[in-house]
């Protein structure tokens, strides 16, 4: 089982570290970080993530996963990055991502006409890459399979599990992790939080998403 992350500077580390230590206990599983070069890739925290393989050097990939992140508007446009992932994806088992991840795997013409999910302020840009925005956490379309956003890799990585192996071998691996999510707040989807609270966050976020739309459009026209 080979589990490929693809990487890149301003990845959203939760993006990639919840999802990794859950693959990471799949049965045989071999987890493999990828970027341009083996060179640390900023994370944001104040802390790298290390590479394990290139693009150049990563063996095909069982289980392909794309995490994201605010760098995402420079990895839509990075084609050795989109390249890279098109041709993993057509032999891989799953093709996946997280958050803003939907986005690289649309550059890559992955989404067309597939039901899709990401980060709650970026689902508006789905159609852009040719899915069809299906609401909730994790969303399932055959082999491919999105997660929403950050936080709901952990959610989206255990349903991968029980598509891999079984439902039985996900929940084993929740218990293990012992997640059991009771959150001090109500309020971590625009759903449930107030009006006033979805429009400061979401005005955190508008710059890039009318930045990501035309390099999106321009990315799938290639």
């Amino acid at each position: 089982m080979h589990v490929v992350f693809v990487v890149f500077p301003g990845v959203t580390q939760l993006d990639f570290t919840a999802p990794a230590q859950v693959f990471s206990r799949l049965p045989g599983a071999t987890v493999d970080v990828v970027a341009r070069a083996l060179t640390p890739i900023d994370s944001g925290c104040g802390f790298g993530i290390t590479p394990s393989k290139t693009f150049d050097n990563c063996p095909q990939a069982d289980l392909l996963c794309v995490p994201g992140g605010f760098g995402v508007q420079d990895a839509v446009v990075d084609t050795e990055l989109i390249d890279f992932v098109a041709r993993q994806a057509e032999g891989a088992r799953y093709v996946t991502s997280v958050c803003t991840g939907a986005l690289v795997l649309g550059a890559a013409g992955l989404l067309e006409g597939r039901r899709a999910t990401t980060h709650w302020a970026y689902t508006s840009l789905l159609p852009d890459v040719g899915a069809v925005h299906e609401p909730g956490r994790v969303v399932v379309d055959g082999r491919l399979i999105t997660g929403g956003g950050v936080t709901a890799g952990l959610d989206f990585a255990l349903r991968v599990a029980a598509e891999m192996v079984d439902e039985g071998y996900a929940q084993a691996v929740q218990l293990g992790l012992e997640y059991d999510p009771r959150p001090p707040f109500v309020g971590g989807h625009p759903d449930r939080a107030s009006p006033e609270l979805v429009r400061t966050v979401e005005q955190r976020y508008q710059t890039q998403v009318d930045e990501l739309r035309p390099m999106l459009r321009r990315a799938t026209q290639r």
